[in-house]
């Protein structure tokens, strides 16, 4: 298989960090934050231990754990909030567990692979809906609908979508989940941290609504490790008695969820942050934008190249030339559309966008 994997041109390798960062989703540039150090060194002070020990029902459960919950949900204006140890296990968890036999998820066709799983595990009937399509949506409902089904709807989608860098209509994929008494499912993965009011995302005005569950990854904006689903109580209480993927996992480290409470802190705290983050992002569109399809306004640029080949080894030459640029092909994204993925973090400033901007532009010449 592997030798297969070869032959297609499809195979991994691990590449160590090196060069300007052009490729984390360390957007905020808190992952090597004093302030995270400070708390993290405060926290072991106080004798929270590095492990958990077990699952969160065993002797996993933590006090940091509950702690963080709380201040989550208050932070989100949510009843509840429970924290994985990442963003895939909490979607596992979350689409595995919730919609039941009967019930119909519909899904946008870009939503994340660790959702895909989580179909593949769950009982739902599932639809895909065209990309940011609420049209699409409301016709796999109402096909649906039509067939005689009366189960509960679930509508999945990305608030900003990792790679293409664009966002989700919301506001409008919420009242289709209203006009048909059905959830909507957020993942808030690469907005939290950077939109919203304090950094709560994209969707965060329509955080506490009860047929609302939002997923906030922990190890992008945040510079931390794991996840938080929010929504209302019912939605905690039967992932912790019903879901596979929260029950079996030993629980995160506690010292990382002293980590997060610390990260939710300086989201309140310094609004500088995401000003100079939409600032550097704006100045990178400009730059960018003859060699940039679309409308983007977000930190995440997407410069597609097409050909596989060509993408990879337009990545490797940056790398090659200090910009740690990652190279983009199917099947993470369609066939065709092979490109470089340039993400704005605060671990850069202009002048440096300046030197990437004229590199690719040799590129592409």
């Amino acid at each position: 298989m592997l030798e297969q994997i070869t032959q297609n041109d499809r195979y991994r390798r691990l590449i160590p960090q090196k060069g300007l960062d052009f490729s984390s989703n360390d957007y905020l540039g808190l992952s090597g934050s004093p302030r995270l150090r400070r708390a993290i060194g405060e926290a072991i002070d106080r004798g929270v231990p590095s492990g958990s020990g077990g699952s969160r029902l065993l002797r996993g459960n933590h006090p940091e754990h509950e702690l963080l919950e709380e201040e989550a949900a208050r932070f989100f204006g949510t009843e509840s909030a429970l924290f994985f140890p990442n963003g895939f296990v909490a979607n596992l968890a979350l689409f595995g567990t919730l919609p039941q036999k009967g019930d119909l998820l519909v899904y946008d066709e870009l939503i994340h692979a660790s959702v895909h799983e989580a179909m593949r595990l769950g009982r739902a009937e599932t639809a895909r809906a065209r990309h940011n399509d609420v049209q699409s949506f409301r016709d796999c409902i109402t096909d649906w609908r039509k067939s005689g089904a009366t189960g509960r709807i679930w509508i999945a989608a990305e608030s900003l979508y990792s790679m293409d860098g664009d966002i989700a209509p919301i506001a409008e994929l919420a009242q289709l989940a209203d006009e048909f008494n059905g959830y909507l499912v957020i993942d808030e993965a690469h907005a939290t941290g950077v939109f919203g009011p304090a950094g709560r995302g994209l969707a965060a005005e329509f955080d506490g609504r009860e047929n609302i569950i939002s997923l906030h990854t922990c190890g992008k904006a945040l510079g931390c490790e794991g996840a938080l689903l929010t929504g209302a109580a019912a939605m905690k209480e039967f992932i912790i008695n019903r879901g596979r993927g929260f029950i079996f996992s030993t629980a995160p480290s506690p010292l990382m969820a002293s980590a997060v409470r610390e990260s939710l802190h300086i989201l309140a705290d310094e609004p500088e942050r995401r000003v100079k983050l939409a600032e550097l992002s704006r100045f990178a569109r400009n730059q960018l934008s003859a060699a940039v399809d679309g409308e983007i306004c977000t930190q995440i640029i997407p410069v597609i190249i097409g050909d596989d080949q060509k993408a990879m080894d337009a990545a490797a030459y940056l790398q090659e030339n200090g910009f740690d640029v990652r190279g983009i092909r199917p099947p993470t994204v369609p066939a065709g559309t092979s490109r470089l993925r340039v993400s704005i973090t605060l671990n850069v400033e202009q002048h440096h966008i300046e030197q990437l901007v004229a590199h690719i532009t040799e590129i592409r010449l």
